[in-house]
């Protein structure tokens, strides 16, 4: 069997980044289908390479994290174009898997069932265009029935719909009832991110020495409302409580917060910029509490963020500033707290008690693991997921 992935964001793990896409490929290999996997670069030319039995077709469409609204939806168009232009060569595949965001992959699934007659799953990390549409971006009233009408459209023809949370898998039943929804959520690299004693030279290196360190690892962009993080460090220096703030990621909004922290004169609060998964694990190393934020909007609390699973992974306290499935589930398992998106005292009132009592940290840390192992493990959700090709 032959399985074609589509994935505009496709990363390994040399490359750092969100890896759900290499693991599902990796997945499919190791049950002996062959994988060809579409994805895009910022260099000129199609590049092609064999990355651990994956044939990878690198496509010439620019993105960069810190790229605004419009020069986004330009560069899913491209990779949307590109596919069209490009996906002759593999009419001989059994099936492909279109992973969103960006929705628009979805239209490139629809255009080769069409064409050549290939089925397609398609896989829903968040919604669109309703989070765009919460956000402000998209306010015109006809393009934004005319993006509903394709987001069902592309449910419809899809042979399956694969949500990564039980949110969104309500969202798309509700939208186009009797389609097959299956629900496979990200995964927790148990293997790779563990618990571990704090060592000393990612204390030096990233100055946290003694403290309570509390760590943001993702992209900086507009709807995850980080300047919440920069209020609360500011409260914790006013404070004098001994935490210190990491902010790991690059994004729009990182000079927009480099600025926040120079402006009100905090010591507490680093940026690290982008990190590989090396670094991302000396950051975890020292981090006793890992941060998921997020802008006060409903559609923002049915996603699936990997920061939350590797901080799961490696069994950390887990603070989140938004309601929603993974509220419930980390107040249900007793592994982490939820805080008010719009009050930072919140946040400093509810820390103290875990700056207090150390054993109710680590309570919190172990079960944040447990979590991971049972409901998460990377080997039960592939078994899972290449199900849907046997």
């Amino acid at each position: 069997m032959k399985a074609l992935l589509l994935h505009q964001f496709y990363n390994t793990p040399a490359s750092g980044g969100a890896i759900r896409s290499y693991y599902l490929a990796k997945a499919l290999v190791e049950k002996g289908i062959q994988v060809v996997m579409i994805t895009t670069h910022n260099e000129a030319g199609i590049k092609k390479i064999t990355d651990e039995e994956i044939e990878i077709h690198y496509l010439p469409v620019d993105y960069n994290n810190r790229y605004g609204f419009f020069k986004r939806v330009y560069s899913f168009w491209l990779f949307v174009w590109h596919i069209v232009t490009y996906a002759g060569n593999f009419r001989d595949a059994d099936r492909v898997y279109a992973i969103s965001t960006p929705l628009t992959t979805g239209l490139a699934a629809m255009w080769i069932k069409y064409r050549y007659k290939i089925p397609y799953y398609f896989e829903v990390g968040d919604l669109w265009p309703e989070a765009p549409v919460q956000m402000g971006f998209i306010k015109n009233r006809l393009l934004k029935f005319i993006l509903y009408k394709v987001e069902k459209l592309i449910y419809k023809k899809s042979d399956a719909v694969i949500a990564l949370s039980q949110a969104i898998q309500d969202a798309i039943e509700k939208t186009s009832p009797g389609k097959k929804v299956y629900q496979i959520p990200n995964m927790a690299d148990t293997d790779f991110y563990k618990p571990e004693p704090k060592r000393h030279e990612p204390e030096q290196r990233f100055g946290v020495q003694g403290k309570f360190v509390v760590s943001y690892i993702g992209t900086l962009g507009l709807a995850n409302g980080l300047e919440y993080l920069v209020y609360c460090a500011e409260q914790a220096q006013t404070e004098n409580l001994n935490i210190h703030f990491l902010i790991c990621g690059d994004g729009k909004m990182y000079d927009d917060l480099q600025q926040m922290i120079a402006e009100k004169r905090l010591t507490n609060i680093s940026l690290t910029g982008f990190l590989d998964r090396e670094g991302v694990r000396e950051v975890l190393n020292v981090t006793d509490a890992v941060m998921v934020c997020y802008k006060p909007l409903p559609v923002l609390e049915t996603g699936s963020p990997n920061k939350y699973f590797d901080g799961l992974a490696a069994g950390k306290f887990i603070v989140i500033n938004f309601g929603g499935w993974i509220k419930q589930e980390i107040e249900q398992h007793g592994c982490g707290i939820s805080v008010n998106p719009l009050n930072p005292d919140d946040f400093i009132h509810q820390i103290k008690s875990f700056l207090a009592d150390t054993e109710r940290l680590r309570d919190f840390q172990e079960n944040a693991r447990k979590l991971a192992e049972a409901t998460y493990s990377r080997m039960k959700l592939s078994e899972r997921f290449t199900a849907l090709f046997i």
